[in-house]
């Protein structure tokens, strides 16, 4: 009985030590899919293009190409109303909308206009993103525009049930686009045939990140939404806990959005599940603004007029930098620096290790709109209507 005791024994302390090595290497796997989202990872807009909200389909908003350490403004085009949206840059071209209804093209070098195409509807929210030689936007009368992208003439329209503060998404041979109706929309990008459209519990405000064939989508009815490309299945959910008006940031197997209940999350893909919350203690406002990440470091803007900086691993404060009015504008990252507009008319740089101010300039009417940036220079529009160029 002694023999066999001292073999159960063994057996037991043999199995305990497996499972303590599966154990640590499923912790080992979490803590580097979810909490070390390293920037090799990290989808970000080439250098020569910005082709849509938040430079690419992951809209992490960051860019790889280089900015002049020292900035100056280049060239200013009168729009004619304000400018809430991004603007789209492809190679020596700028795409950019305005509520006054207007689509343009612009020559990136001397804001020069190519064409107008006017949609007869004022544009919000909605950036124009640019794919198979058309470009896309949607109206606040609530119809998807789909534009020839050398000549600016009408290619074709689809009409959803309400106005279109989402921006489009051009994901192979399909644009996604979300509408207040409280759909989601996958559409034939070559011919605007519905392939299918999403239910979902009220507006969809914000604009899907799409990663590996799945569109995620934050939501106005609280919840955060996989959603798969090929046939429009939702393939799960996660309550965020608030109305979610901010589109999600995605990297690896995390995503990254702030809600109205005054938080950031951070949520795991694989597990399904919020994983942190970050917000701050003294200062108690919604995120409206799209969260742009490089490395471990996602940076947000606040209605509690301040710029956050949160650790990826942790969603632990890193540095804030405050402004004079709320920040709406989502953040764009090059060459080390962030680049944000505030509604206190100013767009501003900040280091990204650091937050300090490295520039700044007044353009005297709020920016709301998010910036572009590509071959060397930013875009970005405010809401007096002119559209500004820095180089």
């Amino acid at each position: 009985m002694g023999v066999l005791k001292m073999k159960s024994e063994k057996l037991k302390i043999r199995n305990g030590l497996r499972r303590s090595l599966l154990y640590g290497i499923c912790l080992i796997i979490f803590h580097y899919s979810f909490f070390i989202p390293h920037s090799a990872r990290a989808q970000e807009a080439p250098a020569e293009n910005w082709s849509q909200f938040r430079g690419n389909q992951n809209l992490t908003g960051v860019s790889r190409s280089g900015l002049p350490k020292s900035l100056k403004l280049l060239w200013t085009y009168e729009a004619g109303d304000g400018i809430e949206s991004s603007a789209a840059v492809v190679g020596g071209t700028v795409f950019a909308a305005s509520q006054k209804g207007e689509l343009v093209a612009l020559n990136l070098q001397d804001g020069s206009l190519y064409w107008k195409y006017n949609a007869g509807k004022p544009i919000g929210e909605s950036s124009p993103a640019y794919g198979n030689g058309m470009v896309f936007v949607g109206d606040l009368g609530g119809v998807l525009h789909a534009v020839n992208a050398p000549d600016g003439k009408a290619r074709w329209t689809f009409k959803t049930g309400s106005e279109i503060k989402s921006s489009p998404v051009v994901a192979g041979d399909r644009v996604l686009i979300g509408s207040y109706d409280g759909h989601l929309y996958c559409l034939n990008a070559s011919n605007g045939a519905q392939l299918w459209k999403l239910k979902t519990d009220a507006q969809v405000h914000a604009t899907p990140a799409v990663a590996n064939g799945i569109a995620y989508i934050t939501g106005c009815d609280e919840n955060f939404r996989a959603v798969r490309v090929s046939d429009g299945k939702e393939m799960y959910r996660i309550s965020s806990g608030a109305y979610t008006g901010a589109s999600p940031a995605v990297v690896g197997f995390t995503a990254f959005y702030g809600t109205f209940n005054n938080d950031v999350l951070g949520v795991s893909l694989s597990a399904q599940r919020v994983v942190w919350r970050y917000s701050n203690p003294q200062r108690q406002f919604p995120f409206y603004s799209s969260a742009a990440i490089a490395g471990v470091r996602i940076v947000v803007g606040g209605r509690d007029k301040m710029v956050h900086c949160i650790d990826a691993r942790s969603g632990g404060k890193l540095w804030t930098f405050p402004t004079r009015a709320r920040v709406e504008s989502s953040p764009a990252i090059a060459a080390g620096r962030v680049f944000v507009g505030s509604n206190d008319g100013k767009l501003y740089a900040l280091d990204l290790n650091s937050g300090a101010k490295v520039w700044e300039f007044n353009a005297g009417s709020p920016i709301s709109a998010s910036p572009g940036i590509a071959n060397g220079r930013i875009v970005v529009g405010s809401q007096d209507g002119r559209l500004y160029c820095f180089g």
